[in-house]
């Protein structure tokens, strides 16, 4: 079986052709904003890619952090994982109902806590059933299976490490979230919450780095321009934020995807930035 682990995506025609093989294991990974009033477990259970079991990044989490699917420990990760059928062996393959929205957040934690041989499904559901993929319905099928967690404490930054890094300026930060967000002019989703950015922090929209069209990820030469726009280096240190650390793992991946695989995802993102009083906010465009 061929590897496309180096790259973080694999192709519909190449999911096609490996549905069937017993080590590759299908995760649908789709996570909805409160505001869309959608809910993925059952929308799975309605329709799913043949053999595929649910991720749900709301229940793979910590369950005593009060901000929205935090990271659990790699303890609860093994369990979770494990219960879902899948093994250390195993080849995972995420996609999401959007195209590339919430699929990068399953990959991201997958490597994070040890397991590499996992990617993204380019372009998700959309391209599949755009290719003439066949859906099921139904629960999973799988039984539960033996998986050990490690943990990569590299890729992952708690609120103290974003705080020091606004003087220490050690890594860019880049935020995925909408440029109205980042720069205070759209409200934010989720209620309570200030708006504005990171002090220092870049703006890098996800919708930079996808085709408009199909939501597949954009060709390497499309991604180096989107950073160079947002004023980034991917070949240096990285940290990455969103609303609540789902869409920062889209740039992880288009990083990874560059050949520099190790950018941190800021976990509480803005979910707990703009929602204390005590971290410091910058409006307007980054400065």
């Amino acid at each position: 079986m061929s590897d496309p682990v180096a790259g973080g995506l694999v192709s519909t025609a190449w999911l096609a052709e490996h549905l069937n093989d017993p080590a590759v294991k299908v995760l649908d990974g789709t996570y909805h904003l409160p505001t869309a009033k959608r809910d993925g477990n059952a929308e799975f259970l309605e329709r799913h890619i043949p053999g595929a079991v649910r991720f749900d990044i709301d229940d793979v989490c910590d369950p005593d952090d009060p901000l929205p699917h935090m990271i659990p420990s790699a303890q609860r990760f093994a369990e979770k994982v494990g219960a879902l059928g899948i093994g250390n062996d195993d080849m995972v393959v995420v996609y999401d109902v959007y195209g590339l929205q919430s699929a990068a957040r399953t990959w991201w934690m997958f490597r994070l806590f040890g397991h590499n041989r996992v990617a993204v499904l380019d372009g998700g559901l959309p391209a599949w059933t755009a290719g003439g993929g066949t859906l099921e319905s139904g629960p999973a099928k799988l039984g539960p299976a033996k998986f050990s967690a490690g943990f990569r404490p590299e890729l992952v930054r708690r609120r103290e490490d974003v705080l020091a890094n606004i003087d220490s300026k050690a890594s860019q930060v880049a935020d995925a979230r909408s440029a109205g967000r980042f720069t205070g002019s759209e409200p934010e989703p989720r209620a309570g919450m200030r708006s504005g950015h990171i002090p220092g922090s870049r703006s890098l929209p996800i919708s930079d780095l996808l085709d408009p069209a199909t939501k597949t990820v954009l060709p390497n030469d499309g991604l180096r321009a989107a950073f160079d726009k947002a004023g980034l280096d991917p070949t240096k240190p990285i940290i990455s934020s969103c609303g609540s650390g789902v869409t920062a793992c889209v740039i992880a991946l288009a990083a990874h995807r560059l050949g520099h695989p190790g950018v941190a995802v800021y976990d509480g993102s803005w979910s707990e930035w703009g929602g204390r009083q005590d971290t410091p906010i910058d409006t307007g465009p980054a400065a």
